[in-house]
């Protein structure tokens, strides 16, 4: 059966006549969105960086703030929306800028906990580059608390992971709290 053809069995399912004009096309739509939405499932580390990563001196802090992220609950299917900081040490290498967001859109579009989703990425981050440290914080909004369950429209979630001298310095993981908390 295609995801085409279960969307249609929930939509009967909840009641829907699947042939009235607003629905017909629904079903192909759903699945269609289904697919972008987990697009991650069939993307690789190595695919996403693409060997973008470049021989440097630096040894200072480098943070990318505030990257969107869209990612589905893998409890109930419902988005959580939200964002990233995150930070890494070089440690001779860097990678370019728009891998990180890549990486983090990655593993965000997969069926997803926020607290695993943190440790992906910063996973991820610290494979790639070998950094001395890697930081990431989410900051994101949860729709199956919100539309439903015990529905506090201004609930957000904030988790965060450490490795290496973001974890083992406490100056180095102060830095990098204050940056992200300043606007």
């Amino acid at each position: 059966m295609s995801l085409e053809q279960h969307y249609s069995a929930i939509l009967q399912h909840l009641g829907e006549d699947i042939t009235r004009e607003g629905l017909i096309d629904t079903p192909k739509r759903a699945a269609k969105a289904m697919q972008y939405l987990c697009k991650g499932y069939q993307q690789t580390l190595e695919e996403v960086t693409n060997g973008a990563l470049f021989s440097s001196d630096t040894s200072e802090m480098v943070l990318i703030k505030d990257i969107e992220l869209y990612s589905l609950c893998e409890h109930h299917i419902l988005p959580f929306i939200g964002k990233a900081h995150v930070a890494y040490l070089p440690a001779g290498k860097v990678l370019g800028l728009s891998k990180v967001a890549r990486i983090v859109d990655m593993y965000a579009r997969r069926l997803q906990i926020q607290e695993n989703l943190t440790r992906q990425i910063a996973e991820a981050i610290q494979q790639v580059t070998e950094a001395a440290g890697v930081a990431v914080v989410i900051e994101a909004q949860h729709m199956c608390m919100m539309m439903r369950g015990v529905e506090k429209q201004n609930s957000s979630m904030v988790t965060s992971v450490m490795l290496g001298q973001f974890r083992e310095n406490t100056a180095t993981r102060s830095e990098f709290l204050s940056l992200v908390r300043a606007r």
